[in-house]
């Protein structure tokens, strides 16, 4: 089958003739993938920045936002079947550890992580497992849905742990309006009572923002106090909730300025570092919150608020053989939504 697959950090990937992925235990499911996402993350593993964190063996498979169709299961698999249409929660987590017991998927202590330290699904086909496949209804076609898998997912985790701060009053800002913060923009609107401000370099972007439910646009410049103030006075002296869904380029150092005292920066985009004086901590009783992709149950809702038409996914769609078009149009910020491609 043809793959995308990574040999040599610093270089673009190569299309690659690969065997078929084969079903080797009980949980395995194999499936034939009908589009796979690409995102930033996908530019930070091709630099390397996974490596320490994850160590892959190169070369191997990109793609960990992916949904398709299943061709195989192994013998125990009981909650999806050949023929149906699926999207692929990132991670194959065990079920048995501390963290699956109580729900926390992207903290399984014996996961692997398809497209990030083992073969993903920038390919035909991919193999994953039954706890990672969620169910789509019929007729969905996975290409206007497979970067929910990821983007999707990391961008309605964020708004879900932070949705019993944002009550009828509260001022939600959101830094970048790009593949994962479209996505948030609309679970914010979906499942908050918050006033939502968008800050982004882009005016497309921020004009898609507008129509996805913000209620202020905030163009983003060189000048930092600029922006700040018009941030601050829009929310009326700063964020309650700040989500950053760009986390590199600056925008993590103008996160915390944006904020209202005792408010807290939800960092999700990343490749930069987050600069706080501790006695600033300390004195505004700021927080910084990580956060991990998404649980399976995330992605579950998720889907139901896509069902519902609640959040819909603008995409720029290639075929697999022109990854590296996407690649490089990702790279130059030509990418309005999300990058798709398929085999």
């Amino acid at each position: 089958m043809k793959a995308v697959r990574l040999h040599e950090y610093g270089t673009d990937p190569s299309i690659d003739d690969v065997p078929e992925p084969t079903i080797s235990g009980p949980w395995d499911v194999i499936v034939d993938v009908g589009a796979a996402g690409l995102c930033r993350t996908d530019l930070h593993i091709i630099e390397g920045q996974w490596d320490p964190i994850q160590h892959p063996s190169l070369p191997y498979i990109l793609g960990h936002e992916n949904a398709g169709t299943v061709r195989e299961v192994g013998s125990a698999v009981s909650n999806v079947a050949v023929g149906d249409t699926v999207i692929m929660h990132p991670l194959t987590s065990c079920g048995l550890c501390p963290a699956c017991r109580v729900g926390q998927d992207s903290h399984c202590e014996h996961a692997s992580f398809p497209g990030i330290n083992a073969d993903g699904g920038m390919a035909q086909q991919l193999r994953t497992n039954a706890r990672a496949v969620v169910r789509l209804d019929a007729g969905v076609d996975p290409k206007d849905v497979a970067a929910l898998a990821d983007a999707g997912l990391t961008a309605y985790h964020a708004v879900r742990k932070a949705a019993p701060l944002l009550f009828p009053g509260s001022h939600a800002v959101v830094v970048g309006a790009g593949g994962l913060g479209h996505i948030g923009i609309q679970t914010l609107a979906a499942i908050t009572s918050a006033e939502i401000t968008v800050v982004d370099r882009s005016e497309q972007a921020l004009e898609l923002a507008a129509q996805l439910g913000a209620h202020h646009t905030v163009l983003s410049t060189d000048d930092d106090d600029a922006v700040a103030k018009q941030v601050l006075d829009i929310t009326g002296g700063g964020a309650h909730i700040l989500f950053d869904y760009v986390g590199e380029r600056g925008a993590e150092l103008l996160a915390t300025r944006l904020l209202r005292n005792r408010g807290s920066h939800y960092v999700i985009g990343y490749g930069g570092e987050v600069r706080i004086p501790t006695i600033e901590i300390i004195s505004r009783e700021i927080n910084v919150i990580g956060n991990l992709v998404g649980t399976y149950n995330d992605l579950v809702e998720l889907m139901t608020l896509t069902a519902q038409g609640r959040v819909q996914l603008h995409t720029a769609v290639y075929p697999l053989d022109a990854v590296h078009d996407a690649i490089h149009d990702l790279e130059a910020g030509r990418l309005i939504g999300r990058g798709i491609l398929v085999p």
